[in-house]
C-alpha cells in the first residue's frame, strides 16, 4: 500500500472528541400550530426542509426536537434531519408536577416506542392536553430520567418555566443541588443572567453551592428557520461521538467540553493530522490526530516512544543531549528498522489552510509533498519551523543547561527581521573588517621588515658617493631607477586588472527572477517585464564595457612591453662603457658591481616606503570603520537582548505566582572560553572560572582591560599576574575574534514551590528536584505558541502536586490554541486534562518479532466507553480512581 493510501485510511480513523454545533431545542411544526406561534410555512414538509437548510447553513450537525411530552410529532423533522446529515438526539420537553421545565434527551437510534413508554411512566396519557405536566416533582423527575439513559437539561433556567423561577427556597435549592442535575439552558453566558440568579449560576450562592457547578448551555426555542442563527439558540458541545454519555462527559467538564455562542472561536493552528506506517514494529498502523490534546497510553513496550521518536525521525528533528541521540538512534535501528517507511501528514493554516506530505524511509533523509503528492524544494523545518519535541528526560536535559533554556524565550518574542538581518550583516563586516586589518597588518609587517635593512644600505651607498663613485657610475644609477620605474609601471595596473575579472565573473546578470513564468500569476506582469529589458541592456553595456576595458589593458601591457623593449636597447647600448668602468676601477681595487647592487636594493625598497605609508592610512580608515561596525554591533545585541528581557517580563505575567524568569546578557561564556583557549592556549583555568563566575561582563570592558595591559587585566579578573601577561600580549587577531562574540544571554528559572494558600517561595532551578525543574520548564513549553509540543512521558521528570495545580489547569486552557501530543503510562493527563484523542497501545508477539496495535475501538476520548474502561483499567484503583480524580481536582 502506496503511502498516500495509508494515510487516507489513517484519516478515517477515530479523530477523538471534536466540537459540534447542536440545536437543543427546535420545536417541531404541531408544536407551533398546537400553540398558535406565528408560522409562516402552511405545510410541516415545507417547515421542516426550511429549518435543516438553516441548520446545513449554520453548520449546525446536531438537533434534538422537544415537544412537551411528545415524540411521534417530531419523526418527520426527524427523518428529514437525518437524510440531510445531521444526527437526531431523541427527546422531549418534560414539565414537573411543580412546573419545572427539562428537556429529557436520548441516545440517536433509541426506540420511539420505548420513549412513547417512558412519556407514560411520566402519567401523560392524553395528547389533547397542550402541555400537559409530570406526575413526578424536578427533583424525581431528574432521578427517574437517569434511570431511564437520558440526560436532563433544565430549561430557559432563568425564565418562566425554569427551575430558578418555577422553585422557590428549599425546594429550588434542593433540586439545584441534585447529582442528576447536569446542565441548564440560558440566552447567553451566566454573567449576563439576572443580578439575583447569577451567584447561584455561577457557583457562588452557598445556600445552592454544589461540588460541581451545572453546566450552562444556550438551547432556547427555535421555531422557525429564522432563529437557527439568532445568538442563545445554538452552542457547541465537545463529543467523540454524539451520546448521551458525550453530553454527560462535556456537562461535567463545560470548561473544556462546551462553547457559547458568546465564545470566541479558537483560532486554526498548524497541526499533525495523520501518521501511518509500513515496516518494523508498527508495521501498518496509523493515527488521525486530533488538533488539541492527544495521550498516547500504554503499558511498557507498547510503542509509545516508538510513535514519539517516529514523528522525530520524519520531522528530522535534533535530538537534545547525547543521551537522547543514543535513545532516538536505538529506536531507529532496533524497533523502526531499516526500510521501513513513515508518512506524516501535515496541515499548515497560516496563510492559507494547505496541506502536506511529509516522507521518510530509514535510512534516508526525509521529503515534503504536497497533497497530491508533487515534490516540493521543501524541508520538514520549512513547513513546522516552530514544532517542539522531547523525548524522555528531554524536559530534564534542558533544564541543565542555562544557555538552551534561552531558547524557550523564542516563542515570547515578536521577531524583528531588520534586526536579525542587521545582526547578519554585521558580523560579516565585522569578519571582513577583521581579515581586512589582518591582511594590511602582516603586509605592513613585511615591509616593516624588508625596510629594517634600508638605513644600512643607505648608509654604505653614501659612502660610495662620497668616493666619487656615483659620478663615474651615474649612467648605471640612471638604468638602476629606470628599471624599478618601467616595473612599477606595469604592476599599477594590476590590481584593476583583478577587479576587472571579479565585475566578469559576476556577468550576465542574472535575470531568472523577471522570467516570464516567474511572473506569470502576477496582475502587473507587462510592467514588471520591462525591467527585464532594462537590466538586459544593462548587462550588455557592462559586457561591452568590460571588453573595452580588457583591450584597454592588452593595449597598455603593449605599449609599456614597447617602451621596456627601446629601454632595454639603451640599456644595452650603455653596457660596453659601463664594462669599460668596471674593469678600470677593478685595477683601482674599487668595487663598481657592489656600488650598483646596493643601488638597486635601494631603488627596490624605496616603492616600499610610499606603499608602507599607504597602509599605514589605510590600518588607520579600517580600525576607524571597525570601532563604528563595533558600536553598531553592540547596540544590535543590546536591542535583541532588550527582546528577551521583555519575553522574560511577559512570561513573568502569564505565569504570576508560579514560575519566575530572569534573562542574563552573555551569560554563556564558553564561547569567549573556547577563543581564548584557541588563541592564547596554555594554562588558562583560573582565568576561565573567573569569567564564568563574573555576575556580568561586558566584552568592551574586557577589551579595554586587555588593551590596558596585565595590570588592567589583572584587575579586572582578579587572577595570576602570568595569566594577566599572556591576555594583555593576546594577538590582534584574538582580540578582534573577542569583539566580534555574540555571547548567548542564559536564563535563570526560578519555580514557586508554596501551596497556593501560602506565601510565594521561589526556588532556582539548582535548588530544585528533578520533577520540580521538569514542572517549570513545561509550564513554559505550554505557553504562547501554535505549533505541536510533543512529549515522550512527561510523567517521568513532573512533581505531581505541581502537574494537578499547574500543568493541566495550563494545559487545558492552551489546547484550544495549540496541538499536544503527549505519551504517557500515567492517566493523570488524559484524565485530568480531557484529552480530545486517547489512543491505547498494546503490543503483540514475542519481543523482536513483536508488533504494536492499536485498536480503532481504544481511540477516543473519555466518553468513549471501550477508551474509558481503558484508562480505568490503567488507572490504578480501576473506575473508582478514574472518578475520584476528576471529582477531586474538579476537572
Amino acid at each position: 500500500m502506496s503511502e498516500q493510501d495509508l494515510l487516507v485510511n489513517a484519516l478515517k480513523l477515530p479523530g477523538g472528541a471534536r466540537f459540534f454545533r447542536c440545536a437543543l431545542q427546535v420545536n417541531p411544526y404541531d408544536y407551533l400550530v398546537r400553540h398558535k406561534k406565528p408560522v409562516e410555512f402552511s405545510a410541516e414538509r415545507d417547515y421542516n426542509a426550511a429549518i435543516i437548510e438553516a441548520c446545513k447553513a449554520a453548520n449546525v450537525e446536531v438537533i434534538a426536537v422537544t415537544d412537551h411530552f411528545r415524540i411521534q410529532s417530531a419523526l418527520g423533522l426527524w427523518k428529514v434531519a437525518a437524510e440531510a446529515g445531521l444526527v437526531v438526539l431523541p427527546g422531549f420537553e418534560a414539565v414537573s408536577k411543580d412546573g419545572v421545565h427539562f428537556l429529557c434527551l436520548f441516545d440517536p437510534g433509541t426506540d420511539v416506542g420505548k420513549i412513547d413508554r417512558l412519556i407514560g411512566d411520566c402519567g401523560i396519557h392524553d395528547d389533547n392536553q397542550g402541555s400537559p405536566m409530570s406526575k413526578y416533582d424536578a427533583l424525581d423527575l431528574l432521578a427517574q430520567a437517569h434511570k431511564w439513559g437520558a440526560v436532563c437539561i433544565a430549561a430557559h433556567v432563568a425564565s418562566d418555566g425554569g427551575l430558578l423561577r418555577a422553585l422557590s427556597r428549599g425546594a429550588r435549592a434542593n433540586a439545584w443541588k441534585s447529582a442528576d442535575l447536569l446542565a441548564c439552558s440560558l440566552p447567553g453566558p451566566a454573567s449576563d443572567a439576572p443580578d439575583e440568579l447569577r451567584p447561584i449560576l455561577q457557583n457562588q450562592d452557598p445556600a445552592y453551592k454544589r461540588e460541581r457547578a451545572v453546566a450552562i448551555v444556550n438551547a432556547q426555542d427555535i421555531n422557525g428557520p429564522d432563529d437557527v442563527q439568532k445568538p442563545g439558540k445554538t452552542c457547541w458541545i465537545k463529543m467523540s461521538t454524539v451520546s448521551v454519555e458525550g453530553l454527560r462527559q462535556a456537562f461535567l467538564d463545560p470548561d473544556s467540553r462546551i462553547r457559547l455562542a458568546s465564545e470566541a472561536t479558537p483560532s486554526r493552528h498548524t497541526e499533525l493530522m495523520a501518521i501511518a506506517w509500513q515496516g518494523g514494529f508498527l508495521d501498518q498502523q496509523a493515527i488521525h490526530f486530533n488538533e488539541n490534546l492527544n495521550v498516547l497510553v500504554g503499558g511498557r513496550g507498547t510503542g509509545k516512544s516508538t510513535i514519539i521518536e517516529s514523528l522525530r525521525y520524519v520531522l528530522d528533528i535534533e535530538p537534545l543531549g547525547d543521551e537522547a541521540q543514543k535513545a532516538h538512534e536505538s529506536i531507529v535501528k532496533r524497533v523502526l528498522r531499516s526500510g521501513t517507511q513513515i508518512a506524516l501528514l501535515v496541515c499548515s493554516h497560516q496563510p492559507t489552510r494547505k496541506e502536506y506530505r511529509i516522507e521518510r524511509t530509514v535510512p534516508n533523509p526525509p521529503v515534503v509533498k504536497d497533497a497530491q503528492g508533487n515534490l516540493l524544494n521543501l524541508t520538514p523545518a520549512d513547513i513546522l519551523p516552530a514544532i517542539e519535541l522531547y523525548g524522555q528526560h528531554e524536559i530534564a536535559e534542558l533544564t541543565r543547561k542555562p544557555e538552551k533554556r534561552t531558547r524557550l524565550l523564542d516563542r515570547f518574542i515578536e521577531e524583528d527581521a531588520d534586526v536579525i538581518r542587521r545582526k547578519a550583516e554585521l558580523l560579516r563586516e565585522l569578519e571582513r573588517s577583521r581579515q581586512q586589518i589582518i591582511d594590511v597588518s602582516v603586509e605592513i609587517g613585511r615591509i616593516d621588515e624588508r625596510l629594517a635593512a634600508l638605513p644600512g644600505l643607505e648608509e654604505t651607498l653614501k659612502r660610495f658617493q662620497e668616493s666619487g663613485l656615483e659620478d663615474r657610475l651615474r649612467e648605471q644609477s640612471w638604468l638602476v631607477r629606470e628599471e624599478r620605474i618601467l616595473k612599477t609601471a606595469v604592476e599599477r595596473s594590476q590590481p584593476y586588472k583583478e577587479l576587472l575579472q571579479q565585475i566578469q565573473h559576476q556577468l550576465p546578470i542574472d535575470r531568472a527572477f523577471l522570467s516570464t513564468k516567474s511572473l506569470e500569476d502576477l496582475p502587473r506582469h507587462e510592467l514588471l517585464a520591462e525591467a527585464d529589458a532594462i537590466l538586459a541592456r544593462l548587462s550588455a553595456e557592462m559586457e561591452e564595457a568590460t571588453r573595452r576595458m580588457a583591450d584597454s589593458f592588452a593595449s597598455t601591457d603593449q605599449a609599456l612591453a614597447d617602451v621596456r623593449q627601446r629601454w632595454q636597447e639603451l640599456k644595452t647600448a650603455a653596457q660596453g662603457a659601463y664594462e669599460k668602468i668596471l674593469r678600470e676601477l677593478q685595477r683601482a681595487s674599487v668595487d663598481g658591481e657592489e656600488f650598483i647592487r646596493l643601488r638597486r636594493q635601494v631603488e627596490d625598497l624605496q616603492p616600499l616606503r610610499e606603499r608602507h605609508m599607504v597602509l599605514e592610512h589605510e590600518l588607520d580608515n579600517l580600525l576607524s570603520r571597525r570601532r563604528s561596525l563595533l558600536v553598531e554591533w553592540q547596540q544590535a545585541r543590546a536591542e535583541e537582548f532588550r527582546q528577551f528581557d521583555r519575553a522574560a517580563r511577559k512570561i513573568n505575567r502569564r505565569l504570576a505566582e508560579q514560575v519566575r524568569v530572569k534573562v542574563t546578557a552573555d551569560g554563556d561564556r564558553q564561547p569567549l572560553v573556547d577563543v581564548l583557549r584557541e588563541g592564547i592556549g596554555g594554562r588558562l583555568s583560573e582565568t576561565f572560572e573567573a569569567l564564568r563566575q563574573r555576575e556580568s561582563l561586558s566584552l568592551v570592558e574586557f577589551m579595554d582591560a586587555i588593551e590596558g595591559g596585565s595590570d588592567s587585566v589583572q584587575k579586572y579578573l582578579g587572577i595570576t599576574p602570568s595569566q594577566a601577561e599572556r591576555l594583555a600580549n593576546a594577538s590582534l587577531e584574538t582580540r578582534m575574534q573577542i569583539a566580534e562574540l555574540d555571547l548567548p544571554a542564559t536564563t535563570e528559572i526560578e519555580l514557586n514551590v508554596a501551596a497556593s494558600d501560602q506565601a510565594p517561595s521561589w526556588q532556582p532551578l539548582d535548588k530544585l528536584s528533578t520533577g520540580q525543574k521538569a514542572t517549570a520548564v513545561l509550564l513554559l513549553l505550554l505557553l504562547e505558541s501554535d505549533a505541536p509540543l510533543i512529549i515522550d512521558q512527561p510523567e517521568d521528570d513532573l512533581d505531581n502536586r505541581f502537574v494537578t495545580d499547574g500543568i493541566v489547569p495550563k494545559m487545558r486552557q492552551e489546547k484550544l490554541r495549540r496541538q499536544f501530543v503527549f505519551a504517557t503510562h500515567n492517566a493523570n493527563i488524559p484524565v485530568l486534562g480531557d484529552a480530545e484523542l486517547i489512543i491505547g497501545l498494546q503490543a503483540a508477539g514475542e519481543a523482536d518479532y513483536g508488533q504494536a496495535e492499536m485498536p480503532a475501538e481504544h481511540m477516543g476520548s473519555i466518553d468513549s466507553r471501550p477508551v474509558r474502561e481503558l484508562v480505568e483499567e490503567l488507572l490504578e484503583g480501576g473506575q473508582a480512581a478514574f472518578e475520584m480524580r476528576r471529582l477531586k481536582y474538579g476537572f
